[in-house]
């Protein structure tokens, strides 16, 4: 039997983009997600770390990217890393986003998987990215960007992990974080934990011919999954280190606390609170527009704000 899980889903994504100006104007602007939240990132301040999500940014809508400037910060996808991002939308949006892609010169691939229809295509620094047809996602979206509140970009959906031995983190999955075992097929074993459904699921894809993967430009970092609130974090910070897993302090990410932990196929895994949330530091309705530092870089505002690129609006497509 799974041990009951504290876990209640995907709390966020991070991966790593070349040009936070493209990276908005594709994520904000072409796939209509908000950006709500532009603050640096906690070991560089010389370098942007960008939130986007639903109006509020709640925990399951977050994907953040790290910018690492030039050919230097490439990375290389492989196993030992999330494979991809997911997002969520209705059924009936899936020409309208096929169609959108296309007109702005994104290929689209349609696939299906586990009896979803799935767009697949990539962003600019190449990260694998797919919208999946879910009928049962009440998740309402962003619609502040243009994209009709029927077709809105919901959250994520699943959380894709290209492991080249999957049994050992599998078990973890089960067995330490309380997941249930959903289905098998072709190589992937699809994973849900709390009530289930779309933002809840880890599928883990048997990877054994992959290059092991390298971090970088281009991939994605880490995966965070939610908990409730600390209480909830330090039991399972506790249970982490009782199987023997090393796993770090609680960090403070001044949005949400966190852990983190490297899974035994080689994903690095954070473990991030629901509260305070994204609207801790400035109102809902401006989310997004001002840079936020976190404290301890306030007394170098000026110097870091030279150091960073200045950043518009996202450019939303027609």
């Amino acid at each position: 039997m799974n041990t009951p899980s504290l876990i209640t889903g995907i709390h966020h994504l991070t991966a790593i983009a070349s040009d936070p100006q493209a990276n908005i104007d594709f994520y904000a602007g072409l796939l209509g997600l908000r950006l709500v939240k532009k603050t640096v990132n906690f070991d560089d301040p010389s370098a942007y770390h960008l939130y986007y999500g639903d109006e509020t940014g709640a925990p399951g809508t977050i994907v953040t990217f790290f910018y690492w400037p030039g050919p230097a910060g490439a990375g290389r996808i492989g196993s030992g890393q999330v494979a991809r991002i997911s997002l969520s939308a209705a059924p009936e949006s899936i020409d309208f986003w096929t169609d959108r892609l296309r007109r702005h010169g994104v290929a689209v691939e349609r696939v299906s998987r586990f009896g979803e229809t799935v767009l697949a295509f990539a962003d600019p620094d190449g990260i694998p990215v797919e919208i999946v047809a879910v009928s049962d996602d009440a998740r309402r979206g962003w619609t502040g960007a243009g994209v009709p509140a029927a077709f809105a970009l919901r959250g994520l959906h699943t959380a894709e992990l290209a492991i080249a031995a999957p049994a050992a983190t599998e078990a973890l999955i089960t067995d330490v974080m309380g997941y249930r075992l959903v289905r098998r097929e072709e190589g992937r074993t699809r994973f849900e934990t709390g009530a289930g459904g779309s933002g809840t699921f880890i599928d883990v894809v048997a990877a054994p011919d992959a290059p092991r993967g390298l971090g970088g430009v281009g991939t994605i970092h880490h995966i965070a999954w939610r908990v409730a609130d600390d209480t909830s974090e330090l039991a399972m910070q506790d249970r982490l280190a009782r199987t023997g897993i090393l796993v770090s302090p609680v960090r403070d990410r001044t949005y949400f606390r966190s852990i983190y932990y490297r899974e035994r196929g080689g994903v690095l895994f954070e473990i991030a609170t629901d509260i305070p949330g994204f609207p801790h530091d400035e109102p809902v309705a401006t989310l997004g527009t001002a840079l936020k530092l976190p404290v301890q870089f306030e007394p170098a505002r000026a110097e870091i704000e030279k150091l960073l690129p200045p950043l518009q609006p996202a450019r939303i497509p027609a």
